[in-house]
């Protein structure tokens, strides 16, 4: 299955991973982004016994667009995602964007929600401005989705058309124009099997259109309509604490508000986490023992 009919006549797209009857958590990728996470299966969810159920956001992938859509109205199609599957109690993870989405869920749904984890996660804006620590590459694309929002259009555009057309060439330019990323992030985008997942990622975010690439940024900016400090379930943060994309500084400040939260700061490390399959097996290994505890409290 890979389309959930939520009621007011949308589409959700969705994967599953890992083990089909073990415990499930929901994924919710980055901006932009999409459900598509592995080539194949993942073994780690599978050995651990997770069923690892990730979903395209509105106007991403295979899920329609939602209208002027705020960062809590995610937890609703959560929610009906869950009661569709026969669901009733969960984990989610929010990797980078993903983690507002993520957060807002934590904060939505607090009897459905066992635990949470916010990957490389996003942090609210002051005032509409990215960080000062953040990638200039990164808080461009923040001011183009808001005052030139045709302009980052067009880039993805010209990304989409390079993947459809030459995706050997859009291969070899990836590889090449990351000069900007840290070089821990850089690994990631060496090998033929990594470029082709980043490809199939990419590709399949802008599958209906590009627009929802430049909404989503713009939608991050603007304030997210709860407090994290507000959020009462077992929260996990995995940060790299030399990540500049989403800059570790705001989400160490960030964490230390929330009540019951578990942080773990990896030194050397950038922005991918998930990549790495030792992080990869912590994340899920400590939101599974998390939710156990929670289970019988």
């Amino acid at each position: 299955m890979n389309i959930i009919h939520l009621q007011d006549g949308r589409r959700l797209g969705v994967i599953e991973y890992g083990d089909r009857e073990g415990y499930p958590v929901f994924f919710f990728h980055g901006t932009p982004g999409s459900r598509i996470m592995f080539l194949e299966d993942d073994p780690l969810s599978k050995e651990l016994g997770i069923r690892l159920i990730s979903l395209d956001r509105p106007g991403f992938g295979l899920s329609d667009p939602k209208p002027d859509r705020t960062i809590l109205d995610w937890a609703k199609d959560v929610q009906e995602a869950a009661d569709h599957l026969g669901i009733s109690h969960f984990s989610v993870i929010g990797v980078s964007g993903g983690g507002a989405f993520a957060a807002g869920c934590a904060y939505q749904l607090p009897d459905r929600i066992l635990s949470a984890a916010l990957v490389s996660s996003a942090t609210p804006f002051q005032d509409g401005k990215p960080p000062k620590s953040m990638l200039k590459e990164n808080k461009l694309a923040f001011f183009l989705s808001k005052r030139f929002p045709w302009l980052l259009k067009a880039s993805y555009r010209a990304q989409k058309k390079l993947i459809e057309k030459k995706p050997e060439k859009f291969k070899k330019l990836t590889k090449k124009g990351n000069k900007h990323l840290h070089p821990w992030d850089r690994q990631f985008l060496q090998t033929d099997e990594q470029l082709e997942l980043m490809m199939l990622h990419l590709y399949e975010a802008t599958r209906q259109s590009v627009d929802e690439c430049i909404h989503e940024p713009d939608l991050l900016t603007r304030p997210w309509g709860f407090a994290i400090k507000d959020i009462q379930i077992p929260v996990d943060v995995w940060h790299g604490k030399e990540d500049t994309m989403a800059p570790f500084a705001e989400i160490e400040r960030i964490a230390a508000t929330i009540p019951n939260v578990k942080t773990s700061y990896i030194d050397q490390a950038g922005h991918f986490l998930t990549d790495v399959d030792e992080i990869w097996r912590d994340i899920l290994l400590s939101l599974k023992k998390r939710a156990e505890h929670q289970e019988h409290v």
